[in-house]
């Protein structure tokens, strides 16, 4: 039984970035990849970080366990300075960190097992301690049957559970994954978020996940930071982002569905429109479900609903409510300050003449 018995302390950040800059040459001009970096990532969390290609995540996990050097700022695991490690004492922080790819970066040429207890053999552990331990992570990822395999014989979310179970063997106490599922189908990218999150709740790993899927962040992180242009321009928990994406990027990123209504919106008062259509947006507790009757009654007429969604994350009920109300001179500020226990956000998004 894999067991790596730490006492977690979330009141402190496993990991603190402290006013991080990261400039790159290319092509004799200075890029500015990371921007003012300051972030907390608890300890025992999921953390999520998402952004486009080339927003700087690939450059931020990196920084992390030392692969990337640190230009400007700091970085403090377990309130260890990075910049201030000698060689040998960052091998030895390396060694409690984890990694995995998005290539896997297996060896074609060694064995599932070979490959495995590569790092114990380079850290010069004894064979018997190697073939605990290797069979140990080789059980929690459910590879057990195929020791002796080599990846050519493995399917993608095998080779990657290999690369999960390489990344253990060495008992860290931080997991970083780089686009870990990018490169798998959807059932082997269902199948490796479980077993992060399982390793997440059973072994207490900090995970430090990167992608540019907000379906990933959806299904196994605690809190999330957007990143665009090397800086950090949203963050919260995964339900309070999903929920009001404050940033065009995160709008986009999320892929917000089209409103696809049965008329046309007008923008203006030009034309004859009899209604006023709203957009609401609610976040609850997922044991305390919206008093719809309550919510539309504050409107004092008619109400005709247009469209509607509702999604359970982090137990949490996130929803949005596109309505049609006959009034064009609703008094919002009113509205928005009887409903603010129930409606995160209410928004005129036009006005129209629907045929009901």
């Amino acid at each position: 039984m894999v067991s790596f018995g730490s006492n977690i302390d979330f009141s402190i950040p496993h990991i603190k970035i402290r006013d991080l800059n990261k400039f790159y040459q290319v092509n004799d001009k200075q890029v500015h990849a990371l921007k003012n970096i300051n972030l907390d990532i608890p300890e025992g969390k999921v953390f999520g970080i998402i952004g486009k290609s080339g927003a700087g995540k690939s450059s931020l996990i990196r920084t992390l366990n030392g692969l990337e050097k640190i230009d400007e700022g700091n970085i403090h695991i377990h309130q260890q300075s990075l910049s201030e490690l000698n060689h040998g004492d960052l091998i030895q922080l390396r060694q409690k960190i984890g990694m995995i790819f998005q290539h896997f970066n297996l060896m074609s040429a060694k064995t599932v097992y070979e490959n495995v207890a590569l790092p114990l053999k380079i850290a010069n552990f004894n064979s018997t301690d190697i073939q605990q331990r290797v069979n140990e992570v080789l059980e929690l990822v459910g590879l057990t049957d195929k020791a002796q395999n080599y990846p050519s014989q493995l399917s993608g979310g095998q080779k990657q559970r290999v690369g999960i179970a390489r990344a253990l063997v060495s008992k860290p106490e931080i997991l970083l994954c780089d686009e870990a599922t990018s490169a798998l189908d959807p059932e082997s990218t269902s199948i490796v978020l479980a077993l992060l999150k399982r390793i997440n709740q059973e072994l207490g790993l900090t995970v430090v996940l990167i992608t540019h899927e907000m379906q990933v962040i959806r299904e196994i992180c605690d809190q999330v930071v957007v990143i665009d242009q090397g800086e950090i321009v949203e963050s919260g928990q995964v339900w309070s982002v999903f929920s009001n994406p404050q940033q065009a990027i995160t709008q986009e990123l999320l892929n917000l569905e089209q409103i696809d209504l049965p008329f046309r919106l007008y923008a203006d008062l030009n034309d004859v429109v009899t209604h006023t259509i709203l957009k609401l947006k609610y976040a609850t507790d997922s044991k305390t479900s919206p008093d719809l009757s309550h919510i539309l009654n504050q409107f004092g007429q008619s109400v005709y609903l247009y469209q509607s969604h509702i999604d359970t994350i982090q137990q949490h009920l996130v929803g949005s409510l596109i309505i049609g109300v006959e009034n064009l001179a609703l008094n919002l500020e009113e509205i928005k300050q009887q409903l603010k226990q129930h409606i995160s956000q209410i928004e005129v998004i036009g006005y129209a003449r629907p045929t009901h």
